[in-house]
């Protein structure tokens, strides 16, 4: 006997909020570097209400804890943030809201969003999906940013706890499990000699940004030669 649309939606649901229980409480994590990198508690919650998305997030407050112009950290949040315009690309056909209902949808277009909307067989299910976890993940790391902004401030100098290392550290723990193959780790490695060695020449920030550039064109050539291959 299948299982009726009510018991599956609320399933959906319960698992959402899980999502959002393990993912939002990260934020704590970026309220705290957030106000280590020299943001003060209501920039710190204002970033993470407008932006929205923890790489992008974690890039920007990088940037300028290491003294970078803020426009250097806002072109590497960007070019870290432009996958969630794909992502989106295939939720609008798949949620097939409109008006005002898609505009607001993007707001909650984040991978864990995303990734219980597409695994869903049916447009009302991929519709909860990825609200309930949007809107967990959402509600859950904002109220963990403001509580990781608040500590912050509470320690005094973040140095004397070596949180002016924990954007770095935040950083490799949000790259690290995209590291499954071979081509990946590759890439990796190649950004990370680029940006070092960009560091002793170019101005804070432009190394992450360099190094991101690259990443991006070596999936835009892969991408280019599954095409080929295909249609060859």
């Amino acid at each position: 006997m299948s299982e009726s649309p009510a018991v599956s939606h609320a399933a959906i649901v319960r698992d959402g909020i899980a999502v959002g229980l393990a993912t939002g409480a990260y934020g704590v994590s970026f309220g705290a570097v957030s106000v280590a990198g020299g943001l003060d508690v209501l920039q710190t919650c204002t970033l993470s209400l407008l932006v929205f998305t923890g790489a992008s997030q974690f890039a920007l407050v990088g940037v300028l804890a290491s003294g970078g112009a803020p426009l250097s950290g806002a072109a590497t949040a960007l070019l870290l943030g432009s996958r969630n315009t794909l992502y989106g690309l295939r939720l609008a056909r798949l949620l097939d809201w409109r008006g005002w209902r898609r505009a607001a949808a993007a707001h909650l277009v984040i991978d864990e969003s995303t990734a219980m909307a597409v695994n869903r067989p049916g447009t009302a299910p991929a519709r909860v999906g990825f609200l309930a976890t949007g809107l967990s993940v959402f509600v859950l790391w904002n109220a963990a940013t403001l509580a990781g902004a608040v500590a912050g401030t509470s320690l005094g100098d973040p140095r004397t706890y070596g949180l002016d290392a924990a954007v770095g550290g935040a950083f490799l723990a949000l790259l690290w499990p995209r590291l499954h193959s071979l081509r990946n780790r590759l890439v990796a490695v190649l950004a990370a000699a680029l940006a070092l060695g960009l560091v002793p020449v170019t101005t804070a920030g432009v190394p992450v940004l360099a190094a991101g550039l690259m990443a991006v064109a070596v999936g835009a050539l892969a991408r280019s030669r599954r095409r080929g291959g295909r249609t060859g």
